[in-house]
């Protein structure tokens, strides 16, 4: 690719550096030097570290403008992600409305039919986010999330325990292509520190998934008959048929990248793309792939640390996801009643999440959020071992709920927020995530029948999953506070650029000299 020195980038050329990962790094050199020198023509020009920015917008200019990006992307994330915790958990719904008598599942079945999702959702995360990458968000997003709802409809037909883990295995592989990849399509979107905010919102569509799968639980139990069915198929077969909508829909509504983005103006374009671009370093980040960034990623200590954050909050999300309709049906309730009582938690944990995402986003740290949802289920968990009367386990669930989902969106983007080039942030938020379903694949053999009410072995794992989680968030934290003391004390950020290149810098990511991790 040769560009004129004296020539302005048009923004197709701008879209080809931004979304095509095959560029090569002369490319990349060539076309930043141009479009700096295009950016710098006019009077509005600012400067940042040496870096000649676009024409910078007031705080009520910037918040209008990913207001608007806000509006056009996350409605129709925030659903896809509905819809998958719909399709992945409904199976506990239809536990309460016939499945197991129907199927004939007996002793640990059904267990082992919720834990193998997990066997190809964990393998094949991270080479998901390279593959979407590669095909493109607009095509990959709503393409799997059409497929499994053809996968999640076909489960009200099954007759054997052999089909339904058939298709779980199915829904498992190809559910595995969603959060991992909106989790990095969403960093490449969003400055590090108006990216918890968007995380909470997405992750809201799980949140609300669990209060929504119980309402329309309630709803389809009044099927059962119909078609000579009973009501557990309609509720795979309704949910599934919903699901596919979606994903059509999504085929339309997806954006690639913020370069390509019809619905921004060209100076808005321009903007987005520099205030990502310099978010993170002073030289912005390595956008072409190249496998040292997977090496990179695999060999470094905090995707190892931060996976084992993700595996204390999601063993206890996916206990509380799968069997919250079975525990409060323990307490005495009738199956319908049990459905509508599991709202309220769901209700009280999507407020949390908001409330958090915005503050964290306001203060610019991470750790004393995911602290809190710590204690929350340290508190949650340790009511519901306990022998206490049900009306006070119903209201230790609350916490239990809101400690996890609530909270949870921290992880990923905490992880996000200090990884350095889109390729390795790419592949570590999939190794977290990774990580994370190894201890939800845990969790769903924990929560047995015969345990009933107090689940004691079940909780006991839960709270062993919580304090694991705090001695390495406290690990965490020292390593973070440690590294960026000494290179606070090593060099000064105006002086590295006279000491290294641009290229040096941007091939170092999270680990050059100007790089510091968010608390």
């Amino acid at each position: 690719m040769m560009i004129a020195k004296d020539e302005t980038p048009s923004l197709d050329a701008q879209a080809k550096y931004t979304c095509d990962p095959e560029k090569t790094s002369a490319d990349i050199e060539e076309l930043e030097t141009v479009t700096s020198k295009s950016l710098s023509r006019g009077s509005d020009k600012h400067v940042v570290f040496g870096v000649d920015a676009p024409a910078q917008l007031s705080a009520c200019e910037e918040q209008r403008l990913y207001r608007k990006i806000d509006m056009r992307l996350l409605p129709m994330l925030i659903v896809m992600q509905l819809v998958s915790y719909l399709d992945r958990g409904n199976i506990g719904n239809a536990k309460l409305q016939g499945l197991t008598t129907q199927l004939h599942l007996t002793g640990d079945s059904y267990n082992v039919a919720l834990a193998l999702y997990f066997v190809p959702y964990i393998l094949l995360e991270c080479p998901a986010s390279l593959v979407m990458k590669k095909l493109r968000p607009s095509r990959w997003l709503p393409g799997i999330v059409m497929i499994w709802g053809v996968a999640g409809a076909l489960m009200g037909l099954v007759k054997t325990y052999a089909q339904l883990v058939g298709l779980r295995l199915t829904l498992g592989g190809l559910e595995a292509g969603l959060f991992p990849c909106v989790t990095w399509y969403l960093s490449m979107w969003y400055p590090k520190h108006k990216l918890y905010y968007r995380m909470a919102m997405f992750w809201g569509g799980a949140t609300i998934a669990g209060a929504f799968s119980g309402l329309l639980a309630f709803g389809i139990s009044f099927m059962s008959g119909t078609e000579g069915m009973l009501g557990w198929p309609w509720i795979f077969i309704l949910e599934g048929i919903f699901t596919v909508l979606i994903g059509f829909i999504g085929l339309f509504a997806i954006v690639d990248c913020p370069a390509t983005a019809k619905f921004l103006t060209p100076t808005e374009r321009e903007y987005v793309v520099w205030r990502l671009k310099y978010s993170d370093s002073i030289v912005g980040e390595d956008e072409s792939f190249q496998w040292r960034h997977v090496r990179a990623a695999l060999s470094d200590w905090q995707v190892y640390s931060n996976g084992l954050l993700f595996m204390s909050f999601v063993g206890p999300l996916y206990g509380i996801s799968f069997f919250l309709p079975s525990i409060i049906n323990s307490f005495g309730f009738s199956p319908a009643t049990s459905q509508l009582l599991t709202v309220p938690p769901y209700a009280f944990a999507t407020f949390i999440g908001i409330l958090f995402s915005v503050w964290s986003d306001r203060k610019q740290i991470r750790s004393p959020f995911i602290f809190l949802g710590q204690a929350m289920s340290l508190i949650g968990f340790g009511i519901q071992i306990s022998n206490a009367h049900f009306a006070v386990k119903y209201f230790g669930t609350f916490f239990c709920v809101a400690g996890g989902y609530g909270v949870f969106p921290s992880l990923p983007s905490w992880i996000s927020n200090n990884t350095s080039g889109q390729y390795k942030r790419g592949m570590a938020i999939a190794v977290n995530v990774a990580f994370g379903n190894t201890a939800g694949s845990i969790a769903t053999a924990l929560f047995r029948s015969q345990d009933a009410p107090r689940y004691i072995r079940a909780n006991a794992v839960e709270l062993g999953f919580v304090s694991m989680g705090m001695v390495v968030l406290g690990f965490q934290v020292l390593m973070y506070r440690w590294i960026n003391s000494k290179r606070d004390k090593a060099m000064p950020r105006e002086g590295i650029r006279a000491v290294y290149t641009d290229r040096q810098l941007r091939d170092m990511g999270d680990k050059a000299p100007g790089f510091r991790y968010i608390l």
